[in-house]
């Protein structure tokens, strides 16, 4: 028996252009179900939400996300989540890090650390925080 788990990704009618841009980023496939497709809104800019999406890719890189419905309460949080990244070389990690850092706040900027080669932390411009590192 094995477990696996998956970063899931909470958003408030921003799933979609989040997902389209982590695949821009990590490669792979992106699928996506909106409340529309699921019959669970009929009309109106929910029906074109994202109700359940993923990107899965080939290098092992897998997130999912949804928007959570105007009836449901949200609140982004502050440090509620970090979304993990760990590379085996320098140069896989860079790749990464300037996708992600397009119009992010960067926290600690990418450089080397006393446990890894290379470490940073970054706010991405749908407010989520990403840690990547080299695996040492």
């Amino acid at each position: 028996m094995s477990v696996t788990t998956t970063t899931h990704l909470n958003f408030r009618g921003d799933a979609r252009a989040a997902l389209e841009f982590y695949r821009s980023v990590f490669g792979g496939d992106l699928a996506a179900v909106t409340y529309g497709d699921a019959g669970a809104a009929e009309d109106g800019p929910e029906a074109e939400q994202v109700m359940w999406g993923q990107v899965l890719a080939d290098n092992g890189f897998h997130v999912m996300a949804y928007d959570v419905p105007s009836a449901m309460p949200y609140d982004q949080g502050v440090n509620s989540v970090f979304v993990s990244v760990r590379g085996d070389t320098l140069e896989e990690v860079t790749e990464y890090w300037k996708g992600l850092s397009e119009e992010a706040t960067v926290v600690v900027p990418i450089g080397p650390a006393q446990w890894a080669p290379a470490y940073g932390m970054l706010k991405d411009r749908f407010g989520v925080v990403w840690v990547l590192d080299v695996v040492s």
